[in-house]
């Protein structure tokens, strides 16, 4: 595994930078339990009523936006299309590589629609059909990751490759965990930073909550990560490495 985690060309930079109202999707990947903490301070769920109907697809969410992001344009100026036009057009950009843009490739052109989040809007039940299964986000092939022990000195290097991507217009898709604790296991798109003292503070597009970013936060002096109170997180350090990139750390 050491080895096949060689290091490679790093991701081809993005053309412009990432617009969280355009270039996200406008539908949400749902949750199957409601979190809250009870009156002793516990983080406790239930079972979701009604039951969502499309859920565990954060990681599908998260590598597809990445993937419309470097392969796709919108073009508002041309006619609405067919589902079945939209159906091949949605095939071709998520079989491409969220990797990166191959030099000169063009992109594919989704006709009628002026960017993601109109045309999610418009076409949710064809993209959630068509951007892959939940057993995507099972088997996202760098998940064996996890297991091993994160180091601070693994943390620093991958908040200083993290600032470096944002620079250059890249958008790097993480993956957060806590294991062996199961709190959470969860993929969100970083898009943006801003510094204050020693916190770095990533604005994120979580599948979980598209109506407005999410901030990440490194703490430089604790060489931590950290994720704020949220529906399905009870806040707090969060492990944290890089998928859908040529190589890894």
């Amino acid at each position: 595994m050491l080895t096949g985690c060689a290091t490679s060309q790093p991701s081809s930079t993005g053309a412009r930078p990432f617009a969280f109202e355009q270039d996200t999707f406008a539908y949400a990947n749902e949750l199957v339990w409601d979190y809250h903490f009870d009156e002793h301070g516990k983080w406790v769920s239930k079972p979701r009523e009604p039951k969502p109907n499309y859920t565990h697809h954060c990681f599908v969410v998260a590598r597809s936006t990445k993937q419309f992001f470097l392969h796709a344009r919108f073009d508002a100026q041309k006619p609405v299309a067919d589902a079945q036009t939209y159906r091949r057009l949605i095939r071709q950009v998520v079989s491409t590589s969220p990797r990166g843009k191959p030099p000169g490739g063009e992109r594919i052109v989704i006709p009628g629609y002026p960017n993601l989040r109109v045309f999610s809007r418009a076409q949710e039940e064809l993209l959630k059909a068509e951007c892959g299964g939940a057993w995507h986000s099972y088997f996202q092939h760098g998940h064996w990751r996890m297991i091993w022990p994160f180091t601070r000195h693994h943390q620093v290097k991958l908040a200083e490759q993290l600032l470096s991507d944002l620079e250059q217009n890249r958008v790097p898709v993480v993956h957060l965990v806590r294991f062996p604790a199961l709190t959470i296991n969860h993929a969100i798109l970083l898009f943006d930073f801003s510094t204050a003292g020693n916190a770095i503070r990533f604005a994120a597009y979580d599948p979980n909550a598209p109506d407005k970013p999410v901030t990440l936060t490194y703490d430089r002096g604790s060489r931590t990560f950290s994720l704020p109170t949220n529906p399905y997180f009870p806040g707090g350090r969060v492990d944290v490495y890089e998928i859908y990139r040529n190589w890894c750390y």
